[in-house]
């Protein structure tokens, strides 16, 4: 009799969203570069049922699990099921919704809070994207360490594409205006610059230019900042490409995956002294305290007004980048799997 191959279902509903988020293309990147294994059978979750997304999590997956006869199941972004008929890994992005509760709607932020502790407590292994997220789940859940697995992410934007735009130097920032992003700050360490001498612009990629811009147009005081609103892979490609620097101030990430996006493509780094930005970064970023505008203007400074350390930023970037591949991540993944069934 041949033996029975084991069944992993991955719940990658957010893979085939039409608008990627950052949990969306990490769900991506991991099933298509997932290697292929004799001893494991994959089942790819496209898409859920037609009601509330928490009674497909909670309800109609675990009925499709046991009707598939799945031993695993990965829930890539918090929502495992709680009662289900086989073991359970759960990837943790971040835990911006109890740092930062304010970010997120009161739905949004209920269902976060209410199902992703229970998901790390009763999960047979943890996935998180970077050391800072692990500790801070060990820490806020009191989850046993040993079965927590870092694994992070890699770049996957992709590269080339569209022109790079061509009307005078600029600095790049992603993000929105929660709090959290902290980029009202930027904006007002951009006009310091500006009042000091600098000639760039300031580009905001993903900042609404509708309802927010109010907000920015105060903090800059008159000065060139541009909302650009959501843009495509490869509008957004073009920009980093073309930035003088990537910023990134924001309070509290998992990962940051920006900034290796960035250093990709030989950007120059200059980041925020907090959460997991370190870490991701390395030695490959200027870091400054976010908290404080003065010391962010500085460190800004410190790498576009001087073209050695800028040059050296972009080449340790590249280096750091190179490090990181969806084939290394998703080859880790599937050796958490593997050491699930033995």
């Amino acid at each position: 009799m041949v033996p029975r191959v084991p069944i992993v279902t991955i719940d990658a509903r957010d893979a085939f969203a039409p608008q990627l988020r950052g949990w969306g293309r990490y769900a991506r990147e991991l099933v298509d570069a997932l290697p292929e294994r004799p001893g494991l059978d994959y089942h790819v979750i496209s898409q859920g049922g037609r009601g509330p997304e928490v009674l497909f999590e909670q309800i109609e997956l675990p009925i499709r699990l046991r009707r598939e006869r799945a031993d695993v199941v990965h829930a890539p972004n918090c929502f495992l099921p709680l009662v289900r008929p086989c073991q359970g890994v759960v990837t943790i992005h971040d835990l911006a919704f109890e740092a930062f509760p304010g970010d997120f709607s009161k739905r949004t932020g209920s269902k976060y809070r209410m199902f992703t502790r229970r998901a790390a407590r009763s999960a047979q292994r943890v996935i998180c994207v970077s050391g800072y997220t692990a500790g801070d789940v060990v820490r806020r859940y009191h989850v046993d360490e040993a079965r927590v697995r870092v694994i992070p992410n890699a770049p996957s934007l992709p590269i080339g594409g569209e022109a790079v735009p061509d009307d005078g130097p600029y600095l790049l920032a992603v993000g929105d205006l929660r709090p959290k992003k902290n980029l009202i700050r930027l904006v007002q360490a951009f006009a310091v610059l500006r009042s000091e001498g600098l000639e760039h612009r300031l580009v905001l990629a993903g900042v609404d230019s509708g309802a927010q811009a109010e907000r920015v147009r105060e903090a800059a005081g008159g000065e060139p900042v541009r909302l650009t609103g959501y843009l495509s892979d490869a509008r957004l490609d073009a920009l980093m490409r073309g930035a003088d620097a990537l910023i990134h101030p924001s309070l509290y990430e998992g990962f940051g995956l920006v900034l290796v996006e960035a250093m990709a493509r030989g950007v120059p780094v200059v980041a925020a002294r907090a959460t997991a930005l370190p870490e991701t970064g390395g030695a490959a970023a200027q870091y400054f305290d976010p908290l404080d505008v003065g010391d962010m203007a500085a460190a800004i400074s410190a790498v576009v007004g001087d073209r050695a350390r800028h040059a050296e930023l972009a080449r340790l970037g590249v280096a750091r980048a190179a490090q990181l591949s969806w084939a290394a991540s998703a080859a880790l993944t599937a050796a958490v799997y593997e050491e699930m069934l033995t």
